[in-house]
């Protein structure tokens, strides 16, 4: 049993961040075992951690997952993003990203979306533009069905330009969607993907560019190519001489 199971917590400074992995989006059912479970299947588990309210013992939908090695927390947050558990799709990244630091404003709307798009889709579709720190589509908080319009973020804005020029007016499972920048929250009718933006992105630090950490490749590995050598039949015997 990990030392989280067993309710001790090592401190951050004794955790391998780079390979500890980020879950969030997390349902209520979700507890240490199911999460320990699901994520053993990428690799060995050193510790799962789901911070708890003291009060009512719920959690707050998200948790930490450390494995034994970087290249398995890697493996499993290229497997494990965007999956369903208990009907969400979880959130998977690395604990060491600060997406404060990353998030430069590359925000898109999506709109028109059909109601049989969920995040996965989403995600899978607008990842082939870049890297994407974020996807959301807008729900209905008491049915749970999708309200027809959902947003993508990425981390720089070569691929949100690209995203949008070339999925805007485009068929999305069943519909025609529209894809722009997004409004700002902070700026009355002002979208980003301004000039004042874009300038502040390209001259970031390159510790915000997150070069001086890790980098995601959300490819997923190439399968192993099958032995057709052991599929041959042997060859014929020879034929028998004639008398």
């Amino acid at each position: 049993m990990s030392l989280a199971m067993a309710g001790v917590v090592p401190p951050l400074y004794e955790r391998n961040q780079e390979a500890t992995i980020y879950i969030g989006n997390l349902d209520q059912k979700v507890t240490d075992d199911i999460v320990w479970e699901l994520f053993i299947q990428c690799g060995p588990v050193v510790n799962v951690h789901i911070p708890k309210d003291k009060i009512s013992g719920e959690h707050q939908g998200y948790g930490f997952v450390e494995f034994k090695s970087e290249e398995d927390a890697d493996y499993a947050i290229k497997i494990m993003h965007m999956i369903k558990l208990y009907g969400k799709p979880i959130k998977v990244n690395k604990a060491s990203q600060d997406k404060r630091t990353q998030e430069v404003g590359a925000n898109l709307f999506i709109g028109n979306l059909d109601q049989e798009i969920d995040e996965k889709a989403l995600y899978e579709t607008f990842s082939a533009f870049g890297h994407i720190l974020s996807t959301k589509i807008m729900r209905n908080p008491e049915s749970g069905i999708s309200k027809g319009y959902g947003f993508v973020s990425y981390d720089n804005f070569e691929s949100s330009d690209s995203a949008l020029t070339a999925m805007n007016g485009q068929f999305f499972g069943n519909k025609t969607i529209r894809v722009e920048y997004g409004f700002k929250k902070d700026a009355k009718g002002e979208r980003h993907g301004s000039q004042a933006e874009r300038l502040l992105a390209a001259n970031r630090p390159l510790a915000q560019k997150g070069l001086m950490g890790f980098t995601f490749d959300y490819r997923m590995p190439a399968p192993p190519q099958p032995n057709f050598e052991q599929f041959r039949q042997p060859p014929p015997p020879p034929p028998f001489p004639k008398i």
